[in-house]
Parts: C-alpha cells; sequence; structure tokens
C-alpha cells in the first residue's frame, strides 16, 4: 500500500500534557513539508458519567484549539487540522496510521519510570502496531546533539538509517550511527557498519556522519549513547523477528531512553535525497 504523498503527520492528543508532543510534530511536519493533523479520540463512557456531556465535548475541543495554537507558534504558516472521533484511543490511532506519514504520541512519563512500564500503555501498544513510523516524545526537551541510530545490518535497520539519515539533513545535524555486538558474538566485521553507512550518505552528502560498533548489551548501550542526542531511531524489529512487533532493543529505547524516538515501522522504501518522497508500506494480509 502506497502512502500519498499529501499524507499527513498525525497527532495524538490525549490529554493536556501531550501538548509537548505538538510542538516537536509541528517541527516534523514543516521539515517534511507535510501538514499536521490533530486527532483526539472522544470518551462517551466518561462524558456520560459528567454532570454534563456538553463539558467534556467543549474540552475536548478546547484542547483541539490550543493544540492548532501551538502549531502555529512553532511553525507560522504550517497547514493544521483538528478532528474529534468517537472511540478507544489506542484503536483510532491504529485505524488512523495507516494513511498517515508519521505518527506523533506522548510517552506517558515510561522514561523516568524505570521498570514500571505496562505492556497495554498506550504508546508501547501504538509503537508496535501502527501502520507508520511512529514518533514517541518525551515530557523533557532533549540537547541539540545528533540524531542517533542503532544499525545491526538487517534490513529494517537499514530502512531506520536511511530514515536518520533524512531527518539529520532536515535538522542540519550530525548522524550517528552505532552497532552493538554482544560479547558472545565476537568480534564481527569492524567493516560492516562504515559501509552500510557509506552506501547511504552518498545520497546525503550534506550530512557528516560518525560510525561507532561497541561491545555490549544493545538495548542498554544505545540507551545511554541516546542520551546526548537530540533524536534517536530504530528498527521496530531489527533482526528479531521472532520476538513479535517490537524487538528488545526497540522495546529498551522506548521505555528508558530520554531522546525522543522513532520507531521505523511500515515500510518498505525512506527518502533517500532529503526531499519529500512517496512511502511505500510493508504488504499485510
Amino acid at each position: 500500500m502506497a502512502v500519498a504523498t499529501d499524507a499527513a503527520v498525525l497527532v495524538g492528543l490525549g490529554a493536556e500534557r501531550n501538548l509537548p508532543v505538538v510542538r516537536l510534530a509541528a517541527l516534523e511536519a514543516a521539515a517534511h513539508g507535510r501538514s499536521l493533523r490533530l486527532l483526539h479520540a472522544f470518551n462517551w463512557t466518561a462524558a456520560l458519567e459528567a454532570p454534563s456531556i456538553a463539558g467534556p465535548r467543549a474540552d475536548a475541543e478546547e484542547l483541539i484549539a490550543r493544540a492548532a495554537e501551538i502549531a502555529n507558534e512553532v511553525e507560522p504558516g504550517l497547514p493544521v487540522s483538528g478532528e474529534i472521533v468517537e472511540g478507544a484511543p489506542v484503536a483510532t490511532l491504529l485505524r488512523h496510521s495507516e494513511s498517515a506519514f508519521l505518527l506523533a504520541v506522548g510517552d506517558g512519563g515510561m522514561a523516568t519510570c524505570g521498570d514500571c512500564v505496562p505492556a497495554e500503555a498506550p504508546a508501547v501498544q501504538v509503537a508496535a502496531r501502527a501502520g507508520c513510523p511512529v514518533l514517541v516524545v518525551r515530557r523533557e526537551p532533549p540537547p541539540q546533539g545528533p540524531v542517533l541510530v542503532g544499525v545491526d545490518g538487517s534490513d529494517s535497520s537499514q530502512a531506520a538509517l536511511e530514515w536518520a539519515f533524512d531527518c539529520a539533513a532536515r535538522r542540519a545535524a550530525r548522524l550517528l550511527a552505532v552497532r552493538v555486538v554482544e560479547p558472545e558474538e565476537g568480534a564481527g566485521d569492524p567493516g560492516l557498519l562504515v559501509g552500510l553507512v557509506g552506501r547511504s550518505s552518498r545520497r546525503f552528502p550534506s550530512v557528516a556522519t560518525e560510525c561507532h560498533t561497541i561491545h555490549g548489551d544493545p538495548g542498554a548501550v544505545l540507551v545511554e549513547q541516546s542520551r546526548s542526542a537530540q533524536l534517536a531511531l530504530v528498527a521496530a524489529r531489527g533482526d528479531e523477528p521472532w520476538r513479535g512487533m517490537l524487538g528488545a532493543v526497540s522495546q529498551a529505547l522506548l521505555y528508558h531512553s530520554p531522546a525522543p524516538l522513532i520507531v521505523v515501522r511500515g515500510l518498505r522504501e525512506v527518502p533517500t535525497d532529503g526531499r519529500n518522497a512517496s512511502i511505500a508500506r510493508d504488504q499485510r494480509p
């Protein structure tokens, strides 16, 4: 399935604390030449329990209006639309992600809550099942560091690498590519990462790159590397298709990285020249 070249950056709005997501999503939409679409799933159960249905509905409309104001403060002139949709938040976002360029959600504070992240947390469910790449935004703003990407040599990590190059080019940022080799795997191929990065870099000559192959636990190493990154990217599963919808490394970054994270999923092709490009989705049964 191909996504239209005018597919929007979709933002899941759940509460007032989600508004930092709007700021980063607006920047992403403007950088990629996309419009911004604000989506709020309206909870009828909660509305019926309120003294008046009009109150929760008015609150939802105010949330959309405030989010649109923030988006236009960040990126004046950015096309912004808002919609209130009846339904469960996760199911609604998953349905609309099939036609989105990128889906942005808040992390619910998971990056600061240690080991208490439940598998049913909305950000986890969306990152695991969305039909497009998912941007998970943290509550604290990131430093102005490099764009970090984890590379393991798999086809899906190659897609994440090229998406990371595109993000770095649009941000005029340095790209930090990291391959982590677990101790029991030995030295591995020292030229693998350099070769992969070199092939992609030809399409993004303006991006300064840095490559590191590090021994250790992949999740722990990438979380540590992400502490100085303005954005981290990882494939949803990398070379672990048997793990299901999210691999161990993407889970570690999703749960514990302080940096905003793009979980790259749903792609067969990515932008290859720093300009707008049509994105093709994985074929699904």
